[in-house]
């Protein structure tokens, strides 16, 4: 056998094997698991049989080794931070988050940063989480300002540009809110007291509904009164149809056109004939579930309404001008009320009662704050103690316990008569004419116009009121009160006989030392007033 021949034939088989191999791994390589096609099988093939290269050395089987010992590297390595969590969900980003982002619990959105104002122009900027709502907001601002904690503060959205504005319910999200706003736009948040938030639930149901504008469109409740109707209504949530006459502002038209209104669950319609509730003749107007209502502010001057009592309901997708907005104006605030009431029901329903029951018992004091809610204190835990001995006894006898409690009392009246006499000629009557500046519920050199706009913002309640120094008499006072929905003043003039001073809104018959005790007298009893002070208003600076 020639052996140059046999070498030949050994070296020919060792290529095929070699090149065989070649494939094998380069097939293995693909990160699909599929083989290169047929042709390019060949030249890969053709190109390195024809090469100088050593067959010891395969440089793709090289490179495979090495992608294989950088994987553990780069997994050890950390995840790079996502900085726009908004458009790029963790769980749909492997590359800016690592595999396990998405096995724990989403994080809510980070803090954001809410300006909020006061009646006289302070202002505070709070940080809040994305699930902050109106009443932790508040919460949080009653804490700061040190003010008296109770269920009327409320956050109040206000649109200048187009003389809107409504208060918040306890459970809506503030950042929700503050981001339907228009970029560069003039909304803002004020910080206020709103007594009719919650009067619907306090106050008697005939008096925030009058009875020509409820009417029960369900059968069931054909035979019931007025009242029953009502607290059927705040108790089961079983709507009835609230009606009634509204003037409309047309679209793209200074006209204003009256029309018979019905405010159902499933939304505001108005009928095209008269009074007629004819489904021929109802006319779907407006969602309740995808708008707001709104108060209008200075309705003639923007919108030329025909009265002053006008609102506004204004649909989710309006972010920005007057383009959407369905404006009404009400014959008096009774109807405007009552109005705005129902659909504030209509919309949210028992979440309504449920914000009213959470800010009567305590609860909104939460673990966040810090503060420990006060415990109610009734009769029934109060204990009479006797302390004139070394040590205190428990008086078990009803009998002697009166006799403590009469003995007490007198002690006190005794002490606090002084105060409550009237001053002499020796005594400072400069204090009893400048104390009640240091008290809340006086404002100084308002106006009439500025004390009705405030108590108007502050909730239309029996028994809303304020003091102001009188504009005609540079010596005298003004109580303005609230009563029937109409705000009411009241005179209150400085009067000194034999050397002491007194103040009186009856021509002297009733007799007070100074403005403090004029207010405590009418807490208690009504006097010549139409109802008594009930709600003080208040302006805190932030």
């Amino acid at each position: 056998m020639d052996l140059g021949a046999l070498q030949n034939n050994v070296n020919t088989t060792l290529d095929n094997l070699y090149q065989g191999s070649l494939e094998q791994e380069r097939a293995r390589s693909l990160p699909n698991g599929n083989a290169f096609p047929l042709s390019e099988r060949g030249d890969k093939a053709d190109v390195l049989a024809g090469s100088d290269m050593k067959r010891s050395q395969p440089l793709l089987i090289h490179m495979n080794r090495k992608l294989k010992e950088e994987e553990p590297r780069a997994s050890s390595l950390p995840s790079i931070p996502n900085p726009f969590p908004e458009l790029c969900s963790p769980s749909n980003s492997p590359i800016l988050s690592s595999p396990t982002a998405g096995q724990g619990p989403q994080r809510e959105g980070g803090s954001h940063v809410v300006k909020v104002f006061s009646e006289d122009g302070t202002c505070r900027s709070v940080e809040v989480t994305a699930g902050a709502t109106a009443r932790h907001v508040c919460e949080m601002l009653v804490q700061k300002t040190h003010a008296l904690h109770d269920d009327s503060w409320s956050l109040v959205e206000l649109h200048q540009h187009l003389a809107l504005e409504r208060c918040l319910e306890d459970h809506e999200s503030v950042v929700e809110v503050q981001s339907t706003w228009p970029v560069g736009g003039d909304c803002k948040f004020f910080f206020r007291k709103n007594f009719a938030k919650y009067e619907l639930f306090k106050s008697s149901p005939q008096s925030l509904f009058p009875e020509v504008m409820v009417s029960s469109c369900l059968d069931a409740n054909k035979g019931m009164s007025h009242s029953e109707l009502i607290q059927n209504f705040l108790n089961s949530g079983s709507c009835p149809e609230i009606q009634g006459f509204l003037h409309l502002k047309e679209a793209g038209r200074k006209v204003w056109k009256r029309f018979y209104f019905s405010l159902r669950r499933s939304g505001l319609y108005y009928s095209t004939k008269g009074t007629s509730k004819d489904p021929r003749h109802l006319q779907y107007f407006a969602d309740l579930n995808e708008s707001n209502i709104y108060y209008i502010t200075q309705g003639k001057k923007y919108y030329g309404t025909p009265t002053e009592y006008s609102f506004c309901i204004k649909p989710y997708k309006v972010r920005s001008g007057t383009k959407g907005l369905k404006l009404f104006c009400s014959e008096e605030e009774q109807s405007r009320t009552c109005w705005m009431a129902a659909f504030r029901l209509f919309k949210y329903g028992v979440q309504l009662y449920r914000n009213y029951q959470q800010s009567q018992s305590g609860h909104s004091q939460l673990a966040w704050i810090g503060t420990t809610p006060l415990r109610s204190v009734s009769d029934n835990t109060l204990v009479a103690m006797d302390f004139s001995g070394c040590t205190g006894r428990v008086i078990e006898n009803p009998t002697e316990a009166l006799t403590a409690a009469l003995e007490e009392a007198q002690a006190w009246r005794k002490k606090t008569s002084h105060r409550y006499s009237l001053p002499t000629p020796c005594q400072s009557s400069p204090l009893s004419t400048a104390i009640h500046r240091t008290q809340p519920w006086f404002h100084g050199r308002i106006s009439r116009e500025d004390s009705q706009r405030l108590i108007i913002q502050q909730g239309l309640v029996d028994g809303v009121f304020l003091v102001r120094d009188s504009q005609r008499n540079p010596k005298g006072f003004v109580l303005s009160l609230c009563h029937l929905q109409k705000v009411k003043h009241y005179l209150i003039l400085p009067s000194e006989e034999e050397g002491r001073l007194y103040f009186t809104m009856d021509d002297g018959q009733t007799r007070f030392t100074d403005l403090i005790q004029l207010v405590e007298f009418h807490q208690i009893n009504r006097g010549i007033l139409p109802c008594k002070l009930r709600h003080y208003c208040t302006c805190v600076a932030l």
